[in-house]
């Protein structure tokens, strides 16, 4: 990357938050929606990416290089507006300025219905609204910024204090089995570190289009939260098993995602969740 610096949307998000912690020895800004950290060598700006010119007025006022864009919002009010109207914004400001985009999105863009993973080349088809925003947020940012890379990633665990799955997986593994776990749903974890170090090498490459950038082995949902109370040094009894099916619900069961590619074009790994707790093989 060369040039002006390095914009990080949603730095204080939990994958934000990890991508500025490795960009440290970049020029950094970041932007926040409500208070900023007092992080030593980063520039903190305000930004509701919601609101397309306070979006064009900061991408011209920063002229960053690159913009690696991780604010979103999954559900509540203003979820849809943030996920795929501030996506929008995003993409076509970073272009007006001739900035990089690394954008961020998900594998319940999928029905599930697949037989194996999906790779890079399977159309979108959600069934959730969570899906359908990240959906129309890819096909809106391919718009609007052509050479983007749109990363399709999973669910992210690790760092300091560790992601909601991992405390919730903890807390059923300390109470007595009220929280269920589906063991119908297939996801490819992500270990924090790795895929923020995956973005960060992208924002120097010049890789476009869709890009899946998400752990290296497939358990269920209720595999995932077994080893995370392993590798806590919990017990497993109080995890309790249940399904898509029992609980009632419209959601993708199959999301593994096929990151064969990004694995032949980078050098991060792309670690299984068992290599990444540090729990073994077994």
């Amino acid at each position: 990357m060369t040039g002006g610096p390095l914009l990080v949307t949603g730095g204080t998000g939990y994958l934000g938050t990890e991508v500025v912690r490795q960009a440290a020895d970049r020029p950094l800004v970041a932007t926040h929606l409500s208070a900023a950290p007092g992080d030593a060598g980063v520039s903190w700006l305000r930004l509701d990416v919601r609101d397309a010119e306070a979006v064009r007025e900061t991408m011209e006022q920063v002229r960053p290089a690159a913009v690696v864009h991780t604010a979103y919002r999954q559900a509540g009010e203003g979820a849809r507006e943030t996920t795929v109207g501030g996506a929008e914004a995003v993409a076509a400001a970073a272009r007006a300025v001739g900035a990089r985009l690394v954008h961020l999105s998900s594998d319940v863009i999928f029905d599930g219905t697949n037989p194996g993973p999906y790779t890079e080349d399977d159309p979108p088809s959600p069934i959730t609204d969570y899906g359908r925003a990240k959906a129309d947020a890819e096909g809106l940012v391919a718009a609007a910024h052509p050479d983007a890379v749109v990363v399709r990633t999973s669910l992210i665990y690790g760092g300091d204090g560790g992601s909601r799955h991992e405390k919730l997986a903890q807390e059923a593994a300390r109470c007595n089995g009220q929280i269920g776990f589906f063991d119908d749903e297939l996801r490819c974890p992500v270990l924090v570190a790795d895929l923020a170090a995956a973005l960060l090498e992208l924002v120097d490459r010049p890789e476009r289009g869709v890009l899946n950038v998400a752990g290296g082995e497939v358990v269920t949902r209720y595999e995932f939260a077994c080893l995370v109370a392993a590798a806590a040094g919990l017990g497993t009894d109080t995890i309790r098993r249940t399904s898509i099916a029992e609980a009632g619900l419209e959601r993708p069961r199959n999301c593994a995602l096929d990151s064969g590619r990004a694995r032949g074009l980078l050098r991060t790994p792309l670690r299984g969740v068992r290599d990444g707790l540090g729990v073994g093989s077994g």
